[in-house]
């Protein structure tokens, strides 16, 4: 499954690429998306299915999980970090990201991921599935976001080969016979 907890105007397009990315490898979904005039940053930590059925069910439903995160530093604007207590599923988005977009660093060492997110903590729902959780976070020139793009024709261009490799990696998990498919009735 993918998720998106800080989706619409908090980490712009996050909700975009985990719903595309759900939708073209026949996954399951759970987003959260904030409108226009709403900016509000609640720690994945404090997402308790016992809060929320939706959340309960889709965690109850799907085996392996990856929550789309956005975040931005200086120095780190083509760095995508895998973390999250799913190191084998980590590694395989490494290597499918990193074959779809040569010019971005895939992070999947955790020792090289920032403390704030490594997306560790039990209560993160990343590391409440039954099989393994990453916690992915995208810097804005992979989403299409910031002034990289204000000279450049095709703002989505590295948000669709990111949401290819996404969907690939699903697949492959899928048919590998490693996870079944977790579409939700």
């Amino acid at each position: 499954g993918f998720m998106a907890f800080h989706g619409g105007a908090l980490e712009r397009m996050t909700d975009l690429i985990a719903t595309e990315a759900a939708e073209r490898s026949g996954s399951s979904c759970y987003v959260v998306a904030q409108p226009e005039d709403l900016r509000w940053h609640v720690p994945s930590r404090l997402f308790d299915p016992s809060d929320s059925p939706a959340l309960a069910g889709f965690l109850d439903h799907v085996h392996d999980v990856i929550a789309v995160h956005g975040y931005g530093r200086a120095g780190l604007f083509t760095t995508l970090l895998l973390g999250g207590g799913g190191r084998e599923l980590a590694g395989d988005l490494a290597a499918g990201i990193g074959a779809a977009l040569p010019g971005y660093r895939v992070v999947d060492d955790l020792d090289e991921v920032p403390v704030d997110l490594r997306g560790l903590h039990p209560g993160n729902p990343v590391n409440r599935v039954r099989g393994q959780g990453v916690q992915l976070e995208l810097p804005p020139r992979v989403r299409g976001l910031g002034p990289h793009w204000s000279d450049r024709p095709d703002p989505s261009l590295h948000r669709r080969a990111l949401v290819g490799a996404l969907a690939d990696v699903a697949r492959e998990r899928h048919r590998s016979g490693q996870r079944p498919p977790t579409v939700m009735p």
